[in-house]
């Protein structure tokens, strides 16, 4: 219980043992001072007592020589963005890597830009802070900021010699494994281009698979590579750089998805030995030229001259007609149909047959051209003319060739290439039946029919 006769305090009036109190406790207790930064001031204050203003001449050469440094780089750097900025973009070399621009000369040229603008902010920051530590050096109110930024500075140069000593055994390490990859590959490389060359001779293994295997090979050696000397990384062991690791390796294997299928589509189609550079292809109804085969794109040159970009995973999952793969002596059977009524007797349809094929640029002589009947309709029968050639790129200018002379030849000898429809009429009248020919004496012209049992139609 309190004591009713007791004075009340005021809480505002501090008594004597607390004011005691609050004094030796302040409420702001300064930073400690390290031993190197006292020692620093201890230089200073040695530097003071022998020559008053050499500390005073130092802080202004250092001053005077980080501004003059600081004014130099910054025009430097000015000057060298603004002459970057004025090449063109051809004169910077777009990075590739398969065939794919993974960065456009334009993308090469911001890069390289941007790099030397924060190149030229990083260099100006560092002699401004030079330039503000020796301004702090010629007061001795800022005496000690100076002295702990010097020491903080040699500190961290410190460190960084350390950790580069303390490295180097694992360095070594590394160089002498990439060493040794490298000689590795360069061995491998001789001899799969002494296959792709044929100076070197596997059995049933095709020159053309040369370039496939030495990059996937390369890929495991390179793999293998980065595995082993993972250990070696600075900072390999810590959870971040873990975690990190594990990041990057499932946003890759999410998103990779179709860059490894047309991969693999690409190694599948070397292995299969379906074209090759240069060969006249039909694929996924694009008709041309290979140009490039890479590991995620296959480029063709179509016969208006585009370029036809089609990813591997496509081009597997589509018939491919290849054009030039069994050009052999004979070469590309060229064919096309017509169909003419029975009035015509089939001697001369395929005597006028074989000459249109036989004046066409581009069919072979030899083996000469044939005609097949290839089925006997109601009203008419099917003929197909067919001829070699060894010029699969012309194939467009070919047919086209070949049909115009199918026209002058049938419309020079009075034929009409006609698919007519009769309707019979059973009047006692001579059917419309032509004269049969022998095959070694065909007539030049067919007689003309002046009398017709039944009406085209």
């Amino acid at each position: 219980m309190s004591d009713p006769n007791q004075v009340p305090v005021d809480p505002n009036q501090a008594t004597e043992p607390e004011v005691a109190t609050i004094i030796d406790n302040p409420l702001i207790t300064p930073a400690p001072i390290s031993e190197d930064t006292l020692f620093i001031l201890h230089l200073f204050g040695e530097m003071d007592a022998q020559a008053p203003l050499m500390r005073l001449i130092i802080a202004g050469v250092i001053v005077g020589v980080s501004l003059m440094l600081l004014l130099a780089s910054r025009i430097y750097f000015h000057r060298r963005i603004a002459r970057m900025e004025e090449l063109p973009e051809a004169r910077y070399k777009a990075l590739r890597w398969q065939a794919q621009d993974l960065l456009s000369a334009e993308d090469m040229k911001s890069f390289w830009i941007g790099l030397n603008r924060w190149v030229g902010r990083l260099i100006t920051l560092a002699f401004a802070l030079v330039a503000l530590n020796g301004l702090l050096l010629t007061s001795g109110w800022t005496l000690r900021l100076a002295a702990r930024m010097i020491n903080g500075f040699l500190q961290a140069l410190l460190y960084i010699w350390q950790g580069f000593i303390s490295y180097l055994p694992n360095l070594l390490t590394i160089i002498l494994i990439v060493v040794a990859a490298r000689f590795v590959i360069r061995m491998l490389s001789l001899i799969f281009d002494g296959i792709r060359t044929r100076r070197i001779y596997l059995k049933n293994f095709y020159p053309e698979w040369a370039d496939t295997s030495f990059g996937i090979i390369k890929l495991l050696v390179y793999a293998l590579t980065a595995v082993i000397i993972f250990p070696y990384l600075p900072g390999s062991s810590s959870p971040a750089f873990q975690g990190i690791s594990i990041f990057v390796g499932v946003l890759v294997s999410l998103g990779s998805t179709t860059a490894v299928a047309n991969i693999i589509a690409g190694v599948v189609l070397t292995y299969t030995r379906a074209f090759q550079i240069g060969d006249q292809v039909d694929v996924a109804e694009t008709r041309g030229r290979v140009v490039e085969r890479s590991m995620f794109v296959t480029r063709i040159q179509t016969l208006k001259n585009v370029i036809v970009s089609i990813p591997n995973s496509m081009v597997l999952n589509n018939n491919i007609i290849n054009y030039s793969k069994n050009m052999g002596q004979t070469g590309l059977l060229v064919h096309t149909g017509i169909t003419i009524g029975y009035d015509v007797p089939w001697q001369v349809v395929n005597k006028l047959l074989v000459g249109a094929a036989s004046k066409t640029e581009g069919i072979a002589e030899t083996p000469p051209p044939f005609v097949l009947q290839t089925s006997l309709e109601d009203n008419y029968v099917a003929y197909e003319v067919n001829g070699w050639t060894r010029k699969p790129e012309e194939l467009p200018r070919i047919y086209s060739m070949l049909h115009a002379n199918i026209l002058d030849e049938f419309h020079g000898h009075n034929v009409e290439i006609t698919s007519p429809h009769y309707r019979a009429v059973r009047d006692g009248n001579p059917v419309n039946v032509p004269e049969v020919l022998s095959e070694e004496e065909p007539e030049d012209e067919p007689e003309e029919n002046s009398q017709e049992v039944s009406d085209k139609s």
